[in-house]
């Protein structure tokens, strides 16, 4: 089964966000959906080249931040998708609280959200599915599992498909060059996380924030640091 991956990027002021489409045969999964300010832009790139009615199954957020879940009721409630999420981060969408579940909140990034990251009260939802790791999506037509990657949020999630694609959503980033978020709640869950990243059959990695790497990418910047970096598996395919 072939996969077919879209890269929808919006920006705003403060910088950019990537939310994905995937496709194989006549399914199509989304991955985060931007925030709520950034709709529009999201619509128009929907409206062109986004996937039938009949072929959007769902829509499955990496984490609970506003940049990511922002449009995710909207877009449920415009193509009757369901919203999959891990539960541990489940307060944030319920209660418009992107700090709800962490423990070392960035009181930078806290004031900020004050001001430019709100969730409204339209916008905040209660998921439909709680996912876990080794959530199968294979129902949702699309070959590949979710991967439980905590670190940057207690909830965060990667999906990897079948053919070596890996979206990390924002444990990981590449706004310079790849590696861990600089923004993480739990350095020691992160690290855990990149180990189980770099122990995967990944060919390309696709973070929320910055371009596409490769998993080797990723294993020399940690070589080159000292770190004790398992063998890459082979990629797929």
């Amino acid at each position: 089964m072939t996969i077919k991956i879209e890269t929808i990027t919006l920006r705003n002021l403060i910088g950019s966000v990537n939310c994905y489409l995937i496709r194989a045969d006549k399914a199509c999964i989304m991955v985060d959906t931007g925030l709520g300010g950034m709709r529009r832009d999201l619509l128009k790139r929907l409206e062109k080249s986004g996937p039938e009615s009949n072929s959007f199954k769902l829509i499955v957020l990496t984490h609970g931040d506003f940049d990511h879940i922002g449009s995710a009721a909207f877009l449920r409630n415009r193509y009757e998708l369901p919203i999959a999420m891990h539960q541990a981060d489940s307060g944030m969408a319920e209660l418009g609280d992107m700090f709800w579940n962490r423990r070392t909140p960035n009181l930078f990034m806290k004031g900020l959200a004050k001001t430019l990251f709100k969730l409204k009260k339209s916008d905040r939802f209660l998921a439909d599915i709680f996912v876990e790791e080794g959530f199968d999506l294979c129902k949702y037509g699309i070959p590949g599992k979710i991967i439980h990657i905590p670190g940057h949020s207690a909830g965060s999630i990667g999906v990897h498909t079948s053919d070596g694609s890996f979206f990390c959503g924002d444990l990981l980033e590449n706004r310079i060059r790849p590696g861990l978020n600089s923004i993480l709640d739990d350095k020691e869950a992160a690290q855990a996380s990149l180990e189980k990243i770099l122990c995967l059959n990944i060919h390309t990695i696709y973070p929320g924030h910055g371009k596409p790497f490769s998993l080797e990418q990723l294993a020399e910047k940690y070589r080159q640091q000292g770190m004790p970096v398992f063998s890459t598996a082979p990629s797929a395919g």
